[in-house]
């Protein structure tokens, strides 16, 4: 490898001996050029060690070939897990993934839609903060790049919605722990991050009261991402209160349960079926730690595989059309009942 540095394409054109617009050609597709040019090409980049700069090339184009993905909290496993899915989508198709968390922040997550315009995307992936987004940030990006939200759902934004359903997923654990035992009880924050969280306390006050079981709403204090500590001491609170109404706990998320689980073990009941369990408790999402959980939470899941697929499907579509939807697609996707030690 030489020790001279290239600075731009121009400068590689040069040493590699072979013409600029080629050489870009090249970078936008391999394919593209005769195997004994990209043969030469592909030799001079060992020799010099140059990289393009992707996003120059970019926004020298009339469609760029960036996708944004934005995320509410990176740091939370099932959001890793779902971006992970779509990352490895878009660059399949051929396209520059440019995944940005929000950080449960509002202001950060403007601040993404601005950095994301900034280069041009050619269609984004959103995942929005939902009650605490500024609807009016995300109208104005929504409108100016062609987007398909997935996971919260703020209705009229974006070109599609991909995403879970709450409702049917929500009604179908309920009617699942109804059967096996005692009613449960709701187990949530008093007043959630997550836009979700609404549409799975309706689901679960409907499916109670359509079987004619009475509804407990147990609600923890707390706000922001940090689930599992909002679980714990919300947790730590009812038991020691002896305020639990049932044996069944039923929480918003698994994060919630991890928490809730927790506090159960710090207070000596034990979780699980059988003879000498205290309670059983279950969650929602099939979060990627709920089958390590002790015991393993039961849980319903959602369809991650499926979610990504179809927001990335459905953005191109868009993307290749070079056209804006004449309606909003809303696509849910059913959760399935995922049964383990727990409840």
């Amino acid at each position: 490898m030489t020790g001279r540095k290239i600075r731009n394409m121009e400068e590689f054109a040069e040493v590699s001996g072979i013409s600029r617009p080629t050489v870009s050609k090249y970078f936008n597709d391999p394919d593209s050029v005769r195997k004994s040019t990209r043969a030469r090409i592909e030799s001079a980049l060992e020799q010099y060690d140059y990289r393009p700069n992707i996003f120059a090339i970019n926004q020298n184009r009339k469609l760029t070939k960036n996708i944004g993905i934005v995320v509410p909290y990176l740091a939370d496993p099932f959001f890793a897990e779902i971006a992970r899915n779509l990352e490895m989508l878009v660059i399949a198709a051929g396209y520059h993934p440019i995944l940005l968390s929000s950080h449960g922040s509002t202001a950060q997550e403007n601040d993404n839609f601005e950095s994301l315009r900034a280069i041009k995307p050619a269609g984004a992936l959103l995942a929005p903060l939902g009650r605490a987004s500024d609807k009016a940030a995300v109208e104005r990006f929504c409108k100016a790049v062609p987007s398909v939200l997935f996971d919260s759902h703020i209705s009229g934004m974006g070109e599609a919605f991909v995403g879970h359903d709450n409702i049917q997923a929500t009604k179908l654990i309920c009617e699942y722990l109804c059967r096996t035992g005692q009613p449960p009880a709701f187990f949530e924050m008093r007043t959630p991050t997550n836009p979700n969280a609404y549409r799975r306390r309706n689901a679960y006050c409907e499916a109670m009261e359509r079987m004619g079981h009475p509804v407990h709403l147990l609600q923890a204090e707390g706000g922001g991402w940090d689930f599992e500590k909002i679980g714990l001491e919300g947790g730590t609170k009812v038991i020691e209160k002896h305020s639990l109404p049932t044996d069944t706990i039923l929480c918003s998320n698994d994060r919630l349960a991890i928490g809730f689980l927790a506090a159960a073990y710090q207070k000596g009941l034990r979780v699980g079926l059988g003879a000498g369990a205290a309670l059983r408790v279950a969650g929602h999402d099939d979060h990627p730690f709920s089958r390590y959980t002790c015991p393993p939470l039961t849980t319903v899941s959602q369809d991650y595989t499926a979610i990504a697929e179809r927001s990335v499907e459905r953005l191109f579509s868009l993307v290749e059309s070079g056209e804006r939807a004449e309606n909003r697609d809303e696509i849910f996707f059913e959760g399935k009942l995922v049964m383990r030690q727990s409840a």
